[in-house]
């Protein structure tokens, strides 16, 4: 890392300054700010009680609900879609394209007297999606029962049978019930199959084969596993069991479980970093108010752990990262797993060809300080890990020349269109691969990547004019072995984003540590302005 927190705290205490007490607000002036407090969290309300209701977890909500400023909830909404991303490399988020095509769809379908997505079947539908296959009697009418129901014939009430081959946390094969007892059109899911039934308290209509055969129909009301099903002693299959079916009900209304919930006992019981990692983290500012941050993560090939399968090895390392303001007010998490496969006989050699892997993930966060705290554990092996940066988000001020990070690379190359601005390491329409730890071979090329800003444009070419000058310092002799300059009008973009991209060969260079100094001055300003960006690297 080359950032460093410092916070310093100074007290003026003046024996003769007079106290000061604040004026009590009146009602009017209570009532004022409390209706503009009201309007401002009024879309934020409707994206948490609305949008997201059905999906978002209990410990997201306690997040949220502390949030204190737009820019805090913007940013956690942010996060909170890019972690339900099932395909992070992309441009579009599908799940949640599919989150509000499925919102739309249970307004449009579901609706009765309430929004759709506020009907029990609107909350299947959005959570779990389109059911495999539906069994559907909208006037409900003459219905033959299945044995598990008791068999015999009824009317009923109408209603649906959805069944779902699969839901991930809840089985294989769950169908839901759907009656609508009111006659209204709002079909509420149910328990009880004996719910649909018309003739239900109607003595002596609709009896089931039990009841035929002699079995009272006020048995059915006596039944203690909440349901009225005139089956007698019969014995019911297990999707029938009172508490499969509680628990099934129980889960089907919870929101999609965290992917690693595991990370969350391992970020606060580790005290021994087995999985050791190092961080690295690069700003790439896109506006006044929102910086990309680079979160690269680096672990040593050789301390990860492969299990064969099939001839072919496997290490899998899953990551979560929380990110916390300084009064320790958290922003939505991340989460990922980095997978490494590797042909069993080959494994060997990975260690020699591939000596690091890493992970990036890229995060708009607004200017300002925070606490980044990454938990990555090894589920081949059981080992974990803890990593915890600070991060001084930077503000870019208008009218002001200003810089991104400077980032020492190892792999600086132009990207395909369809992936401009998408992907792990990709910066606009490059990819560029920082070096974590910042040491390079002889045999390597050293890549510098840095953005300029605001650049003063000129009247007639509406071009920016200035220089950048570089050099390279052997850090133990204080002794310059490269220096080079060239005009920023040769430079890719315009006055409001220069971009630098070189690749600089290291054959000439002895082993040690070295300096990286870049300075960029703008001459069209009156006074000039310049600025100076430094990145030490060493070479082996």
């Amino acid at each position: 890392m080359r950032q460093f927190l410092v916070y310093f705290t100074l007290g003026l205490i003046s024996a003769q300054t007079p106290e000061t007490i604040a004026k009590p607000k009146s009602e009017k002036q209570r009532k004022r700010d409390e209706a503009r407090l009201k309007k401002e969290l009024e879309q934020y309300n409707k994206w948490l009680t609305q949008e997201v209701a059905y999906i978002i977890t209990d410990d997201e909500k306690k997040v949220f609900g502390r949030l204190g400023t737009d820019d805090e909830r913007q940013q956690f909404i942010e996060q909170f879609w890019l972690r339900r991303d099932p395909t992070p490399d992309t441009e579009e988020n599908e799940y949640r394209e599919e989150h509000y095509r499925r919102i739309a769809y249970a307004n449009e379908r579901f609706a009765s007297g309430i929004p759709g997505w506020k009907t029990d079947r609107g909350h299947i539908y959005i959570v779990h999606g389109p059911p495999d296959a539906i069994d559907s009697h909208p006037s409900g009418g003459t219905y033959q029962r299945p044995y598990e129901e008791g068999g015999g014939s009824t009317s009923t009430y109408p209603f649906e049978q959805w069944r779902y081959r699969f839901i991930d946390g809840i089985g294989t094969d769950i169908i839901f019930e759907f009656v609508d007892t009111t006659m209204s059109g709002e079909y509420r899911l149910t328990m009880d199959p004996s719910e649909k039934d018309a003739l239900l308290y109607v003595p002596g209509a609709g009896p089931t084969d039990a009841e035929r055969m002699g079995l009272s129909k006020t048995a059915r009301f006596t039944r203690t596993d909440n349901t009225h099903l005139g089956v007698g002693g019969q014995p019911l299959p297990e999707s029938m069991n009172q508490f499969t079916r509680l628990g099934q009900y129980a889960n089907v209304f919870k929101p999609p479980p965290m992917k690693y919930k595991d990370l969350e006992a391992v970020s606060s019981s580790v005290k021994y970093n087995l999985l050791p990692m190092k961080v690295q983290v690069d700003y790439i500012p896109i506006t006044g108010s929102s910086v990309l941050t680079h979160i690269t993560i680096q672990f040593d090939t050789k301390d990860l752990q492969f299990r064969n399968k099939e001839n072919s090895s496997t290490a899998t390392i899953n990551i979560l990262g929380r990110i916390s303001t300084l009064s320790q007010r958290p922003l939505s998490p991340f989460e990922d797993a980095v997978s490494i496969t590797q042909p069993t006989e080959m494994l060997q050699q990975l260690v020699s060809a591939s000596p690091h892997q890493i992970y990036q993930k890229t995060i708009p966060l607004a200017p300002g300080a925070y606490k980044l705290k990454i938990t990555a554990k090894d589920l081949v092996g059981g080992n974990a890990g803890i990593s915890e940066v600070p991060l001084r988000v930077p503000h870019m001020e208008d009218e002001v020349l200003s810089a991104s990070s400077l980032i020492l690379a190892d792999q600086i190359e132009k990207v395909a269109t369809k992936s401009i601005g998408t992907g792990m390491f990709v910066i606009g329409g490059s990819k560029v691969r920082p070096r974590v730890g910042e040491t390079f071979g002889r045999n390597e090329k050293l890549g510098i990547y840095m953005q300029l800003y605001n650049f003063e444009p000129d009247q007639t070419t509406h071009k920016p004019d200035g220089t950048i000058d570089y050099e390279i310092v052997k850090v133990a002799a204080n002794q310059k072995v490269f220096e080079f300059s060239e005009d920023v009008r040769k430079l890719q973009g315009g006055p409001a984003q220069v971009v630098i991209e070189k690749l600089l060969p290291l054959a000439d260079l002895d082993p040690g540590q070295y300096k990286l100094n870049i300075k960029v001055t703008d001459k069209l300003r009156i006074p000039s302005q310049s600025l100076t960006q430094s990145a030490t690297f060493t070479v082996k």
